[in-house]
């Protein structure tokens, strides 16, 4: 057997080279350490395990440790024995799966280790000993069998070592990779609550652990994990002075709220209340963060935060002087406002460097929604906050009100001020926190021409419809009786179920189509688009007809699936294939309209 080789690569006829060492690990002896197979290295005393590494340099610990633990196989074996009880138990079948796999490496590393304590520090490639490795993928039995090692305690009484053992254990806690990782942040990362106690529970309280590479300190990357409430709490406690810095200037309150996780914002005020008012380097404070991201499930914790510091919602940001409030209207996320206008009602007055005020930004978002109407087309009755009243005559920089904007977006004839908007709302499109762009805006150019394109379209694709739904109607899947009697004329299949799921569907796709024929000709869009003062309603009117349109072609589908399964129906396999277009078309619709695949 080959152990481990290496070979230096030396070029020939050409001038000397640096000589390039490339390592390797024989097949056997990596399929041994991955699996935990002791006796392969048992039975070849003769072999030098320190030498045993893989091209980047990783031991057998390493290799160890990168190998999932899955019971995936065994437990798909018995699903496949065993497919009605497996639901009952394959939970607890692969926890007990997983302590034999866990007991088992345990085993494995103690003998390892007993032969070859030299692997403990041995580091890869990466400059990672075996303790980051196994905290970054969160074997926490693994991480107390390595401080252990290192201490070289007896029987595994950690209780009882000396200041030289924690020395040691603390030298190996504070060992950093290339990234200036140590093997906490590893941990910090992974989320396990056990591996963090077990690299704390030797640590000197007074140590700072610094940041990596990429301005991470463990308290950041903890942080930044949703769900991490008792991580942070760890962490605060053990140390006196824990760093909490991110990159770019960021705090740990900063990731909080990018995670929106409100029980990791309250143990951290807890601990460090003066960071609602950190920024970072474009002047963005944790609520600023929480306003931007700020969906449904994030308004707790714009509300921890504005509960430990209201003023914080005054503080604008540096290149726009955006406060959280106006971020939170500029991304359209509408009960975020309404829930720091509840918490402090005269941060509405506050503007950007633009002139820009809340309502300014509601109108960019809600120009064709109810709520628009509600706040502009009806004078605005909804509004009975002071300061937010007043906003509705207060001028940008470009002259205009909030009102003038509304009416600008849902009018033709205001063309200067939309073009003026358009290109600031470009502009606002390209700002960014924390590499989250904002939300596009959804402002459509509605003219004539471009009614009558859709129009067209429309009246093309509901003819086509009503040809197919009205051929498919007058020759119906499986034949008509032709033996003289009181049934001659009628379908064969008329008795059964999935045809007359097929009449139902053919005959609504018909009327939806016919329905859009008949209401582009009632209303003579062509003729009365011309007309600027009736083009909402042509474009309502259009809209409405896309809607049916889309319900036409589902129905139209639906009636091809069914009729093909009626007539294919002695053919199983095939009938089935054909039963399934319709579901398939449905989801390939919904993946191409639904916005967040793409994202």
């Amino acid at each position: 057997m080959e152990p481990s080789t290496n070979i230096a690569l030396i070029s020939s006829g050409e001038p000397e080279e640096p000589e390039e060492n490339i390592t390797y690990m024989d097949a056997l002896l990596y399929k041994a350490a991955a699996e935990g197979i002791i006796e392969e290295f048992n039975n070849h005393p003769e072999l030098q395990l320190e030498s045993l590494k893989t091209p980047n340099h990783d031991n057998l610990l390493h290799v160890n440790l990168a190998t999932q633990e899955s019971a995936v196989d065994i437990v798909y074996s018995l699903f496949i024995l065993f497919p009605e009880g497996y639901v009952l138990f394959h939970q607890y079948l692969s926890i007990f799966i997983s302590m034999i796999k866990r007991e088992k490496r345990s085993d494995f590393f103690e003998q390892i280790l007993s032969k070859c304590p030299s692997l403990l520090l041995q580091t890869n490639a990466k400059g990672q000993t075996p303790l980051h490795v196994a905290a970054r993928f969160g074997h926490s039995a693994i991480v107390k069998l390595l401080i252990k090692s290192c201490a070289k305690a007896r029987d595994g009484d950690l209780e009882k070592l000396g200041m030289d053992q924690v020395n040691a254990v603390r030298e190996m806690l504070r060992i950093t990779d290339q990234e200036s990782n140590t093997a906490l942040h590893e941990a910090a990362g992974c989320g396990n609550v056990e591996v963090v106690k077990a690299l704390l529970e030797f640590e000197d309280p007074d140590f700072p652990y610094s940041a990596n590479k990429k301005q991470e300190t463990p308290l950041y990357i903890a942080a930044r994990r949703r769900g991490s409430g008792r991580l942070l709490t760890l962490l605060l406690d053990k140390f006196k002075s824990t760093g909490h810095g991110g990159p770019h200037g960021r705090t740990a309150l900063h990731a909080a709220a990018m995670a929106g996780d409100a029980e990791a914002i309250r143990v951290i005020l807890k601990k460090k209340g003066n960071l609602t008012k950190e920024r970072d380097e474009d002047g963005h404070t944790p609520l600023h963060y929480a306003a931007h991201f700020g969906r449904s499930r994030r308004i707790s914790v714009v509300k921890e935060l504005l509960k430990w510091d209201v003023s914080a919602a005054y503080i604008g940001d540096k290149k726009r002087a955006m406060t959280p409030l106006l971020m939170a209207a500029r991304q359209g996320y509408l009960v975020t406002v309404s829930k720091i206008l509840s918490l402090c009602r005269d941060c509405c007055e506050k503007v950007d460097n633009k002139g820009l005020s809340l309502l300014h930004y509601l109108a960019f978002r809600v120009s064709s929604s109810p709520i628009g109407r509600s706040l502009f087309k009806y004078g605005g009755s909804e509004i009975v906050n002071g300061s937010f009243r007043n906003l509705r005559k207060l001028e940008d920089a470009f002259g205009m009100t909030p009102q003038e904007v509304y009416n600008a977006l849902r009018s033709e004839k205001h063309h200067h001020k939309q073009k003026q908007i358009k290109e600031l709302l470009e502009e606002i499109e390209n700002d960014q926190v924390a590499e989250e762009p904002v939300c596009s805006f959804p402002i459509r150019n509605v003219s004539a021409e471009s009614l009558e394109k859709e129009r067209e379209a429309h009246l093309i694709v509901a003819a086509l419809i009503a040809t197919v739904a009205f051929a498919a109607a007058i020759t119906v899947p499986g034949g008509l009786q032709s033996e003289k009697g009181s049934e001659q004329g009628t379908p064969l299949l008329i008795h059964e179920a999935v045809f007359k799921a097929f009449v139902v569907t053919n005959a609504l796709a018909f009327i939806l189509s016919v329905s859009a024929l008949t209401i582009h000709f009632g209303v003579l869009d062509n003729l009365l688009s011309q007309f600027k003062f009736f083009r909402r309603t042509v474009l309502y009117r259009t809209r409405s007809v896309s809607g049916i349109l889309g319900y036409a072609t589902l129905a139209m589908v639906t009636a091809f699936s069914t009729g093909s399964y009626v007539v294919l129906k002695p053919s199983h396999g095939l009938a089935f294939a054909s039963y399934l277009i319709c579901p398939a078309f449905l989801l390939c619709i919904w993946g191409i309209v639904n916005p967040s695949i793409h994202m």
